[in-house]
C-alpha cells in the first residue's frame, strides 16, 4: 500500500475518533448528571436535557462531516497525495531534514493519450504509472516515500538525503521506462532530480525541476540561489544596469541592421544571461519594465544612427497597453523608430485580428516585426501564415553545417513560402564558410553570424 493511502486511512480514523469522542463525552456527562441530580426520581428535566444534548450532538456531527469534505489528502484518480497536501508534507520534510531530494516524474505524452484513447484511458495510464513507480522504488528498498500528483502527468517524489544517492537509481528508472506500456498504449516518461542544496524553499525547488527537465542541462550560472537571483534581477532593472551588445546582420554583403543582445549586470561585475534572467522576469511580471528599459537604452545610444536595430521583445509586452502607450511616447520624442521587434512564443495567441491591429499600429511608427524560430516552433509557422509580419527568422538548428545540408529542401521551401507572402527571411548563427555558401544558395535575405561579424559592445 502506498504511503498516501496509509495516510488517508489514518486521517479518516482520526476524523471518526474526533466525531465519536464528543458524543461519548456528552452521553457520559448526561448520565452522570442525571444520576447525581435525580437518582431514583427521574422527571421532565431529563427529557429536556436529552433533547437539548441530542440537537447539539447532531449539529456537531454534521459540522465535522462537512468540514471533513473540505480536506482531501489523496487524488481520486492516482491515489497519490493532492498538490495541497503534498506541499504541506514536503515543507515539513524540508524543514526537519538536513538534506532532502525531490524527483519530478512526468508522463510527457498524456495529452496525446487523452486525445487518442480518451480521458478514461488517460486516467488509467496515470494510475498504472503510479503503481509502476511504487513497485520500482520498493524493489530498491525505498518504502513509505511521499508521492504526490502535481498537475497533469507530473508527479513529485520526496526522498531523504542528497540527490547523488539516487542518481543511478533514477537513470535506471528512465532506461526501464522506455519499454513501459499500459496495454497497447505507449507511455513516455521523463525525470529530473534536485535537492535542498539548491534551495530550502519548495516553490523554487519544483520550478528548478521543471527547468532541468526542459533544458536537460543546467549551467553553473543557473545554480545561483533563486532568492539571490531574484534580488539581482530586480536591482539590475531598477538601477538600469544592463550591458548592451550588438551584432551586424547583412543583406547580401551590405550591412542591413544590427541585432541587440542584453545582459544584466549583477554584483562583482558578473553578468546574468538571458536564459537565466528571463524566467525571473516572467515570474515577477517585470516583462514590460524590462522591455521598455532596453528599448529606451537602445534609442538613447542610437539616436544619431539611422540604421535599424533588432531587439527581442516579449509578446506579452507587445500586447500590453502600458508598453504600447510608452512606445508611442518614444515615437513623439525620437521621431520614426528604426526598430525591428523580434517575437517568439510557444503558446499560440488565437486573437489574430487584435494582434494584427497592434502590429499595424507599430508599423506606422516605423517599427518592423520579425517572428523567430521558424522550423522549430509550430507557433512561428502559424504566425507566418496569419500575421502581417515583415521578417521571419529560422531556428538556430538550421545554422549547423550538417543540419542545414540535410534539411536544405525544407528550409528552401520555407524561404519560397515567405517570399510568396512578401516576408523576408533571416538566418542566424552562421559560423563557417560552408554554412554561408549554403545560405547563399537558399537566397535568404538576411544572414548573421560569427563568420560575418563578431558580437561587440557598442
Amino acid at each position: 500500500m502506498l504511503l498516501p493511502q496509509t495516510k488517508e486511512r489514518e486521517y479518516r480514523f482520526k476524523l471518526a475518533l474526533r466525531m465519536g469522542l464528543p458524543i461519548f463525552a456528552l452521553v457520559i456527562a448526561f448520565i452522570f448528571h442525571t444520576f447525581v441530580s435525580n437518582y431514583g426520581n427521574l422527571n421532565a428535566s431529563m427529557y429536556i436535557e436529552a433533547v437539548f444534548l441530542l440537537f447539539i450532538s447532531i449539529y456537531f456531527i454534521f459540522y465535522l462531516i462537512y468540514s471533513g469534505f473540505e480536506v482531501k489528502i489523496t487524488d481520486n484518480v492516482t491515489k497519490t497525495f493532492t498538490r495541497e497536501y503534498l506541499y504541506k508534507y514536503l515543507i515539513k520534510e524540508l524543514h526537519n531534514k538536513k538534506t532532502y531530494t525531490l524527483i519530478l516524474l512526468s508522463v510527457n505524452n498524456l495529452n496525446d493519450i487523452n486525445k487518442l484513447y480518451g480521458i478514461k484511458n488517460g486516467d488509467k495510464v496515470l494510475g498504472e504509472v503510479v503503481l509502476w513507480i511504487a513497485k520500482y522504488f520498493k524493489e530498491a528498498d525505498i518504502n513509505n516515500f511521499p508521492l504526490g500528483h502535481l498537475k497533469g502527468g507530473d508527479f513529485i517524489i520526496g526522498l531523504e538525503g542528497k540527490k547523488e544517492k539516487y542518481m543511478t537509481l533514477l537513470d535506471l528508472f528512465c532506461l526501464k521506462s522506455n519499454e513501459f506500456k499500459v496495454g497497447d498504449i505507449e507511455v513516455k516518461i521523463s525525470a529530473a532530480i534536485s535537492d535542498s542544496n539548491y534551495s530550502q524553499e519548495l516553490d523554487y525547488l519544483i520550478e528548478h525541476l521543471f527547468e532541468i527537465q526542459n533544458r536537460k542541462k543546467v549551467t553553473k550560472e543557473e545554480e545561483i540561489n533563486p532568492n539571490e537571483l531574484e534580488s539581482l534581477v530586480i536591482n539590475a532593472i531598477k538601477e538600469r544596469n544592463i550591458l548592451l551588445m550588438k551584432q551586424d546582420v547583412f543583406e547580401k554583403e551590405s550591412l542591413a541592421f544590427r541585432e541587440c543582445f542584453v545582459k544584466l549586470k549583477g554584483e562583482d561585475s558578473k553578468f546574468i544571461h538571458p536564459k537565466t534572467y528571463i524566467k525571473v522576469i516572467n515570474k515577477l511580471s517585470l516583462g514590460v519594465d524590462f522591455d521598455l528599459l532596453v528599448l529606451e537604452e537602445i534609442l538613447q545610444k542610437s539616436v544619431e544612427n539611422k540604421i535599424f536595430h533588432a531587439i527581442n521583445i516579449l509578446p506579452t509586452s507587445l500586447r500590453n497597453d502600458k508598453f504600447l502607450f510608452r512606445v508611442k511616447e518614444l515615437f513623439k520624442e525620437y521621431g520614426t523608430l528604426n526598430l525591428i521587434f523580434v517575437l517568439s512564443e510557444f503558446e499560440y495567441y488565437s486573437h489574430t485580428k487584435r494582434y494584427n491591429n497592434i502590429l499595424h499600429s507599430l508599423k506606422k511608427l516605423g517599427i518592423k516585426i520579425a517572428i523567430d524560430r521558424l522550423g522549430s516552433i509550430h507557433t512561428s509557422f502559424l504566425y507566418l501564415r496569419e500575421l502581417d509580419i515583415d521578417i521571419v527568422r529560422f531556428d538556430s538548428y538550421y545554422s549547423n553545417d550538417e543540419k542545414l545540408k540535410k534539411n536544405f529542401n525544407i528550409v528552401d521551401g520555407f524561404v519560397i513560402m515567405a517570399h510568396e507572402k512578401g516576408v523576408k527571411t533571416w538566418i542566424k548563427n552562421i559560423q563557417t564558410q560552408q554554412s554561408y555558401e549554403l545560405v547563399k544558395k537558399l537566397k535568404s535575405d538576411y544572414v548573421q553570424g560569427k563568420y560575418l561579424s563578431d558580437l561587440e559592445q557598442r
